[in-house]
């Protein structure tokens, strides 16, 4: 059986940093000591306006990091250059908005495919695996593995966001995309919304082999520290 591996994303240490634009608390430190607590993966969005990480921070975790590095971007020349210095494990190119606090839903693949298919062709030529961050929808599937990449992130916030009673019918959407998505020859990732309540039905769709929780891990450090919030994200993951 197929091990899930988690990728913590750090984003939201280096958005407390940025607060005040002081030195802590560090987000270098802070993927160190996940990777501590079991991560398999560390993952960070490097957005075009640097409201939380920095450039300093992808050379040093990408430096130091000793599982996985996860750069999350949007399809930018500037961007591109800096995944293939940095030369991160892999790359998932994510949609972005100045004004919004987080990213608010998946790529459109279906519209401006020539972008996507030059970044991608840049990144896989420089040995960088690619992910596209996109909603479950079949479409959106069929054009991802169409442009060449290798894995989909299945953006798993309408289930996160959904009342109980709608929580089944989304849990069989996402079901449905990560088999469409095998079919298709692409692997399968899933993010966004995923907490400690929610993570176990989205853990076992078999198909899942990467999840990538930031937001929630972060959170649960406040009060215990974020080894330990990572261990606890393993275990629940585990069962």
């Amino acid at each position: 059986m197929k091990r899930l591996r988690l990728g913590v994303n750090i984003d939201h240490v280096a958005t407390l940093r940025e607060a005040r634009k002081t030195i802590e608390p560090d987000p270098v430190t802070a993927a160190m000591l996940a990777e501590q607590g079991g991560a398999d993966q560390i993952t960070f969005h490097l957005r075009v306006d640097r409201r939380h990480i920095q450039n300093r921070d992808v050379r040093l975790i990408s430096e130091m990091a000793q599982t996985l590095v996860n750069q999350e971007m949007a399809a930018t020349a500037e961007m591109q250059e800096i995944a293939l210095a940095m030369h991160p494990d892999s790359v998932t190119l994510v949609p972005e908005k100045r004004e919004e606090l987080t990213t608010e839903g998946g790529l459109n693949l279906l519209g401006g495919g020539e972008k996507y298919n030059e970044v991608v062709k840049a990144l896989k030529e420089g040995g960088i695996k690619t992910a596209a961050f996109i909603d479950p929808d079949l479409s959106q599937i069929k054009a991802a593995a169409k442009i060449g990449f290798d894995a989909i992130e299945i953006h798993t916030g309408e289930y996160a966001n959904a009342g109980p009673g709608d929580k089944s019918e989304m849990l069989g959407i996402l079901s449905v995309a990560a088999k469409t998505a095998v079919k298709y020859g692409l692997h399968v990732h899933a993010g966004h919304g995923l907490t400690y309540h929610n993570v176990q039905p989205v853990a076992l769709i078999p198909e899942i082999e990467e999840l990538n929780i930031g937001h929630s891990i972060v959170s649960r450090a406040v009060f215990v520290g974020i080894e330990r919030a990572v261990r606890e994200m393993v275990e629940l993951m585990k069962r």
